[in-house]
């Protein structure tokens, strides 16, 4: 059996692995080092371009729970994170530059591994069973036409504004109400109300928290969508007159119109995410969990997603591949990481991981696995092949898990179940393949 893979970031390198492994005769079509993206430096492959944790370990989490399950899969990434890590609390994180070599020594050690430097320009699968293309966030202009070709001209979001999601769940009702403005609709959206002290108050600590440096090739971002903390800085009334504007809703609690509303709107069809409306941001993550917390009715949220700006090439997925991340017109053609529509180091190498097994699955007359949405790896395939809405790219989170079958108030507790459901079905599945 014969593989391509183009792109040798962290998705691309965990689909070879584990093609490798299994004997297939991969090449992977890597342009570094004879092209660098402006945020590549290293001639090696899998490099980490931000910054250099992998969020936390901890099993009680869900970043700890993903990273639990892909030791259960055998990634190479999670691998050679270890080897190379760094102390950090409890978090993984690593030596950039010996994490990067690692992963490119392990690959070369493989004699059916095929390293070819160039730009790729075509997504043909001449001569090969099957080509998975794992070209990231950075999808170099040459790739970009064949793209369009095959997905049409709108499949791309070149400059990402995402505003933050929060669960259902803890979202605190005594202060909010639903209601939709001038009471259109069906009571769509939760309405997280101010007065003018906890606004002002909101207002002064927006305005000065701390904001992710951009890189130069990130200076156009925003030129369609401003930031809410941008925004907040042209005058204290300025968010009143936007996405915190109070006209048509009433607070059906004391019959009055509030100083100013943030409006949440449900982010899935089971209605256990909302994300904050108009709240696209550049606030660093922890700055975001501090400001927004200032809003009484999400003192106490739990963020499945914290809001982005940066460039961020992906396809819509939902529409284009199924959970098994194969190209519905073209079964041949798989997608992984960044470009799916997965935030983050793991996600990514965890979906080339899943592109691979399915591929080489298929390809060898087997049936594919199915990742349940009780695990991490089965809920984000499931957010790649689920259309609801505007696509967006996600993190793991709690929150995208199929619901507990028990309602469980402590949320340490619930974290906790979360993982033990996740890990059994996990076994199970790997058990029964």
């Amino acid at each position: 059996m014969k593989a391509k893979v183009i792109g040798g970031g962290f998705a691309g390198c965990e689909a070879c692995y584990h093609l490798l492994k299994r004997g297939v005769d991969v090449t992977l079509v890597e342009m570094k080092p004879l092209k660098k993206s402006p945020a590549h430096k290293l001639d090696t492959l899998c490099e980490v371009v931000c910054s250099n944790s992998f969020k936390s370990d901890d099993i009680a989490t869900s970043s700890g729970l993903l990273k639990a399950e892909m030791r259960l899969l055998d990634s190479v990434v999670l691998r050679a994170a270890e080897q190379t890590k760094v102390p950090a609390g409890n978090a993984l994180a690593v030596d950039r530059y010996a994490f990067s070599q690692c992963i490119t020594e392990i690959l070369e050690q493989f004699d059916n591994f095929h390293r070819v430097q160039a730009v790729e320009t075509s997504l043909d699968t001449d001569g090969y069973d099957f080509v998975i293309v794992a070209t990231g966030p950075l999808t170099d202009d040459a790739l970009i036409p064949a793209f369009k070709e095959l997905f049409g001209e709108k499949f791309l979001y070149f400059f990402d504004a995402v505003a933050p999601i929060v669960t259902a769940e803890s979202i605190n009702f005594d202060s909010a109400f639903v209601g939709s403005r001038y009471g259109k609709g069906s009571a769509d959206y939760i309405n997280c109300p101010l007065n003018k002290e906890q606004y002002l108050t909101f207002y002064q600590q927006l305005v000065s928290a701390e904001t992710v440096e951009l890189k130069d090739f990130e200076n156009n971002v925003f030129e369609g969508c401003m930031p809410i903390e941008v925004m907040a800085k042209r005058g204290p009334d300025t968010m009143r007159f936007g996405p915190m504007k109070p006209i048509g809703l009433r607070d059906e609690r004391t019959d009055e119109r509030p100083y100013a509303v943030v409006q949440l709107r449900k982010e899935n069809a089971e209605g256990t995410r909302y994300n904050l409306v108009g709240f696209q941001t550049n606030l660093k993550y922890g700055e975001q969990k501090r400001v927004f917390s200032l809003i009484p009715a999400l003192h106490d949220a739990e963020f499945v997603r914290y809001g982005v700006m940066h460039r961020n090439t992906y396809i819509d997925a939902p529409k284009q591949l199924n959970q098994y991340f194969q190209v519905a017109t073209r079964p041949r053609l798989f997608f992984a990481g960044q470009l799916v529509g997965v935030e983050g180091y793991m996600e990514s190498a965890v979906s080339g991981l899943v592109a691979a097994l399915q591929a080489y699955r298929i390809f060898s007359g087997m049936s594919p696995l199915h990742f349940g949405g009780d695990t991490m790896t089965g809920a984000l395939c499931r957010h790649v092949c689920t259309d609801f809405g505007k696509y967006q790219p996600m993190n793991s989170s709690f929150g995208i898990l199929d619901p507990l079958s028990d309602k469980i108030k402590d949320k340490s507790q619930r974290k906790i179940a979360y993982c033990e459901r996740a890990m059994q079905s996990m076994k199970k599945i790997l058990d029964n393949q």
